[in-house]
């Protein structure tokens, strides 16, 4: 391990996201431009997320699939404005053992058009209804500009696919699916998110309506952190997917999509990272508690080493629990390491600490001696769970003030220009694309979302001053 300073948050965070993703060894870069390695580290953070939202989906009824990573060029043509949004972004391959393949097949953007293949031959009767599939996998998006887990060539996500009888049915699915990502945000990874509606231009390319989760990053940029769409029948005219009613008439699905993927960790990063490295969220964090044995000599070593591995057995049995006995580095590095690596907790062992019957114990979301506390033995499960549980909190409640610091009302669309370069502006839009590409072309801010709770009344569009019936968020975003 690097032991440079990071770069500072405030100088430089583009190059201090960076270098906290490749030194706490979460991710590196790939052979292939644009491509990453998801580290160990890395995963084990991926697969918390999994497990936080797997939990969530299963309960709402959903279950699990898989599908192909290779789908036919003409799946893609069958629905116009999909193709259309995708077309830039497709990794095509027309060789396939040696020989020009009849038809190109694409490696899979998005799933849209290969589900909606197999629900053609799977749904025949209401009675089929509702069909509530997701699939864990890997989708390639041919971007041009990349960094590691925000925007790359390949990357890992869940993608809910979902066949309703009804419009009604449809769209309460999309927003209970929008509802469970807010609630995993919140209460899982401590990122203060707003849900919303994209406007038209933002939408997903296919969807009727596509709602989003926003997050504002330690930089004030936005990131749209996972989205849930309103298919209509788009697709389902497209592929044929038809089922019997109850009076026996034929009728077109209704159909949603949904999806969260590994980008959700950059926005773990940016929100709650200081220059230190990382903090995690104790609910996600691959190592909850590291336990730092220090002594000087043998006796000492035995004597320390005793407790650390007796508290290691207790704990672990509720928590995810390291002992950092490298023997090779002292306390004062593996004090940087592991906050470096954000583990929320830090239990130091020393001489004095056996001998007094007590834990020093460090946050990582309070940095020095304000963050130190000193335990004693008594119920320690109870203890630790509630520092985490208070850790979590307080990791929420710092970031949302951070947040709505940075959220601003400007008085007129010059004052909008000069916010948005700080912070997001939330202004009446009069929902027109003129208007829209206009802030886009003078401030790189575009609209991330109109928030489902909305203001009583109405006001003047920021841009035009026509009637805005509506408030949208204006960022420049990842």
């Amino acid at each position: 391990m690097s032991t440079e300073k990071l770069p500072a948050r405030s100088e430089n965070f583009s190059e201090w996201y960076n270098q906290v993703v490749l030194r706490a060894e979460l991710a590196d870069y790939a052979p292939v431009r644009g491509c990453m390695v998801i580290r160990p580290y890395g995963w084990a953070l991926w697969e918390n997320i999994q497990q936080a939202l797997d939990r969530r989906f299963k309960e709402t009824g959903h279950v699990n699939a898989a599908f192909p990573l290779f789908i036919p060029m003409s799946f893609l043509e069958k629905e116009k404005e999909h193709v259309e949004g995708f077309s830039p972004e497709l990794a095509v391959v027309t060789v396939g053992g040696g020989e020009t393949l009849e038809e190109p097949l694409v490696v899979r953007p998005t799933s849209e058009t290969i589900i909606g293949y197999m629900y053609s031959k799977w749904i025949r009767s209401y009675r089929d209804l509702p069909v509530l599939i997701n699939q864990w996998g890997n989708v390639v998006r041919w971007e041009m500009r990349t960094r590691l887990f925000l925007r790359t060539l390949e990357f890992y996500w869940q993608e809910g696919h979902t066949a309703h009888a009804t419009e009604e049915e449809a769209l309460e699915e999309t927003l209970r699916m929008l509802n469970v990502y807010t609630d995993f945000a919140y209460n899982e990874a401590a990122v203060p998110v707003i849900p919303g509606r994209k406007s038209e231009t933002e939408k997903f390319a296919g969807a009727v309506q596509s709602y989003t989760i926003e997050a504002m990053m330690g930089d004030t940029r936005a990131l749209q952190a996972g989205t849930s769409h309103f298919l209509g029948q788009n697709f389902a005219r497209a592929f044929d997917i038809q089922y019997l009613d109850r009076n026996n008439q034929l009728q077109y699905c209704w159909t949603t999509s949904w999806g969260l993927s590994t980008r959700f960790i950059g926005a773990i990063i940016m929100t709650h990272g200081d220059d230190q490295g990382l903090i995690l969220p104790p609910r996600l964090a691959p190592i909850q508690i590291v336990i730092v044995p220090i002594y000087r000599s043998d006796s000492e070593q035995s004597q320390v080493m005793a407790v650390a591995t007796q508290l290691h057995k207790q704990l672990s049995t509720r928590f995810r629990v390291k002992v950092d006995d490298r023997s090779e580095v002292t306390p004062g590095f593996k004090f940087n390491d592991w906050e470096l690596r954000g583990v929320p907790l830090r239990i130091e062992i020393g001489p004095k600490d056996v001998e007094k019957g007590v834990l020093t114990v460090a946050r990582r979301d309070i940095p020095g001696k304000a963050g130190k506390s000193v335990l004693h033995p008594d119920n320690l499960e109870a203890q630790f769970g509630q520092l985490l549980d208070d850790i979590h909190h307080s990791m929420l409640k710092r970031a949302t003030q951070f947040r709505d610091e940075h959220i601003f009302d400007p008085k007129d669309y010059e004052e909008l220009r000069e916010v948005v370069q700080h912070g997001w502006a939330f202004s009446w839009w009069c929902g027109s694309a003129e208007c829209e590409a206009k802030v886009k072309e003078d401030t790189k801010a575009t609209t991330r979302c109109i928030p489902l709770e909305q203001p009583a009344g109405e006001g003047r569009c920021i841009v035009c001053g026509q009637r805005a019936t509506q408030k949208v968020y204006f960022a420049r975003a990842y």
